[in-house]
């Protein structure tokens, strides 16, 4: 008996040892593969930082040609003009779609934030303020001014659509019409039904471009501002010397939309305030428009940057502390800039009425203001041309001028001041669109000289015409309308855009130099921004995303690569595109985060031919487009 136990044991014993023996071979032979794979796709890495023959084997159908060229400025047009089929072969590209690699054990994965969230905007929510427990003057307007979400109150998830998401409306047809769904609200159909800013037929809404002051249409009244200032044929334009408009309490934004036909460019701002979503719904229109408010702070864009500025009914209170609101428009007025002011004092004769009307006379003259024309329910004012009159005020006069040492450009972040800002003494702009390529005077301030300026126009000519040869496959005529720069430097990827359908919005870093001057002085519009923190507009906003060496800057910033690619997340619409151009490193991670993004409907890599821009010899070319999908409910946070 004693034997036989034995003897089980034995047998026992030696199955247990093959089968631990066979588990430990099995688990090495797992792991010499994969640590193989791994040291080979490392070596391969390193292979490519040091030789640019070799593309990354994470792609599958993989094309490899380069031929080494240079640009010369002498021939440039030439060069622009040759065939666009040479330049496929200068670069190095890989093609759709990320294959399973080693990569893909470090890819990071993204919940989805609940659907009440879709319409998220972090920097302006007001829940957070109330969770926060902010201390916000209600009466000036505190509560829609930016505060933003601390670092650990960050969400870590994707925003996602609302029910029944569409593909938006293409421009210019999308100037007229939207999918109800895709902005499911109908408060402001119902509010101004009489006012004709929007109606709601079936699954669109649809906007018969009337306003509160303009019920019959913003066209009818541009054109009766332009026979106002007696502009020849009443065209607002004046040929070409009004080009940037600032529209405050902007609606819907149809009084920018009908701007569009005289190349006249409209930065459109409201709050999100009672008329809920009227951003949003200009946004989606595919009009230039932005999140903003006139309380305490300035606004985000340099001095002497607009040409008009208009209130159509905008219900502001401008003689308000010292008639502070009044003079942030006079530092964003270009010197001799208008604005146009319709409202009930310009008009009625009722005492209350009569004297707002008196005060804001008595106001704009202190400011050195006149009166450029003044019609039925409308003024216009417009702003001196010299600072002469400012040295001729009787001393001790209000508003006073603004210290020497106030930089009126700086402008985020940083409380408004009721002191009139000195001109710049400089040339008059050049009417548009000569006003697009004549090289700006504030270039000087930031060290810029002409022959640099003319290498940047060049450069990004160069890099445009490439990118949209890698889009031309994948793209349609109207695919794009909203556009933004995260880093737009002078202006010269979205001047480079000038005869596309589309409209940018230019964002300059705040830790980059302020050259937000010379994108308005250029004719573009653009705002300051911090990267670090979520951009003022509604989710789904933008069509394409162009980041360049964006992610680089932010390294030694108080944000990751992921709280980044999670905000231009919420900014893209399902469908839209990025263009990512950084180090090879950095776009290599961000390769790691396609899948987890979903920006995996088409994706393309290549590598960076050097130019006059580049931060090295050792960049690369990402390419992505957003999934249109719906969430997985096992996926929601």
């Amino acid at each position: 008996m004693k034997g036989r136990n034995e003897g089980q044991q034995r047998k026992r014993f030696a199955t247990s040892l093959c089968l631990v023996l066979t588990t430990c071979a099995l688990i090495c032979v797992y792991y010499g593969i994969f640590f193989k794979s791994a040291f080979k796709h490392e070596s391969e890495l390193s292979t490519v930082e040091a030789d640019e023959e070799l593309i990354l084997k994470n792609f599958r159908n993989g094309v490899s040609e380069r031929k080494k060229y240079s640009l010369n400025v002498d021939n440039i047009n030439e060069y622009l003009d040759h065939e666009n089929d040479t330049i496929m072969s200068k670069q190095q590209k890989t093609f759709k779609h990320l294959e399973s690699s080693v990569l893909d054990v470090s890819v990071k994965t993204f919940t989805v934030c609940d659907s009440s969230l879709s319409e998220l905007i972090p920097c302006l929510d007001r829940h957070l303020n109330s969770h926060l427990k902010l201390k916000l003057n209600l009466s000036l307007m505190e509560h829609y001014e930016r505060h933003c979400p601390p670092p650990y109150r960050r969400l870590n998830c994707r925003i996602p659509p609302p029910r029944n998401y569409k593909v938006p409306i293409p421009w210019p047809a999308s100037r007229d019409e939207v999918w109800q769904s895709n902005v499911p609200h109908t408060f402001l159909a119902m509010e101004k039904s009489d006012q004709h800013w929007m109606i709601v037929k079936g699954d669109k809404v649809n906007f018969p471009g009337g306003g509160t002051h303009f019920h019959d249409g913003a066209d009818k009244y541009i054109a009766s501002l332009g026979k106002m200032l007696r502009y020849p044929h009443g065209d607002l334009s004046n040929h070409g010397n009004i080009r940037t408009v600032l529209d405050v309490g902007c609606g819907v934004a149809s009084f920018g939309a009908y701007l569009l036909p005289l190349d006249i460019l409209a930065m459109s701002i409201a709050p999100n305030d009672v008329h809920e979503n009227q951003i949003q719904f200009a946004l989606e229109r595919g009009i230039p428009s932005t999140l903003g408010v006139l309380a305490t702070r300035r606004l985000p864009f340099p001095s002497e940057s607009f040409d008009l500025a208009h209130c159509s009914r905008c219900r502001i209170d401008w003689l308000q502390r010292d008639g502070i609101l009044l003079l942030e428009i006079d530092r964003l007025l270009r010197p001799g800039g208008l604005f146009a002011w319709s409202s009930p004092p310009a008009y009625r004769d009722d005492a209350e009425n009569v004297q707002i009307w008196n005060e804001m006379s008595d106001l704009v003259k202190r400011m050195c203001w006149s009166v450029a024309a003044k019609e039925g329910q409308t003024v216009i004012w417009m702003k001196a041309l010299t600072n002469d009159c400012y040295d001729a005020r009787p001393e001790n006069s209000k508003p006073p001028v603004c210290d020497p040492d106030d930089d009126p450009d700086a402008a985020w972040n940083l409380p408004m001041k009721a002191c009139i800002s000195v001109m710049d003494k400089r040339n008059a702009l050049a009417p548009w669109p000569r006003r697009l390529i004549t090289m700006p005077s504030r270039l000087q301030a930031l060290g810029v000289t002409e022959e640099q300026y003319q290498k940047d126009k060049i450069a990004w000519r160069v890099r445009v015409q490439y990118y949209f040869k890698q889009l031309n496959s994948v793209v349609e005529k109207n695919t794009f309308r909203n556009v933004m720069d995260m880093k737009a430097h002078l202006g010269g990827f979205a001047a480079a855009l000038k005869g596309k359908p589309v409209w940018v919005m230019n964002v300059v870093p705040v830790s980059d130099p302020n050259t937000l001057t010379v994108i308005y002085d250029r004719g573009l519009i653009g705002s300051l921004h911090d990267w670090c923190q979520a951009f003022s507009t509604y989710p789904r906003t933008y069509d394409l995303l162009h980041a360049w060496t964006i992610f680089s800057d932010i390294e030694n910033q108080e944000c990751s690569i992921e709280d980044l690619l999670l905000e231009m997340d919420r900014l893209l619409r399902p469908m839209g595109f990025v263009i990512i151009r950084d180090k090879s490193l950095l776009v290599d991670q961000i390769v790691s985060y396609i899948t987890a993004l979903h920006w995996d409907a088409w994706s393309l890599v290549m590598k960076a031919e050097p130019d006059g821009l580049s931060t090295g010899d050792n960049e690369k070319i990402l390419f992505a487009r957003k999934r249109l999908m719906k969430p997985d409910p096992d996926d929601i946070l």
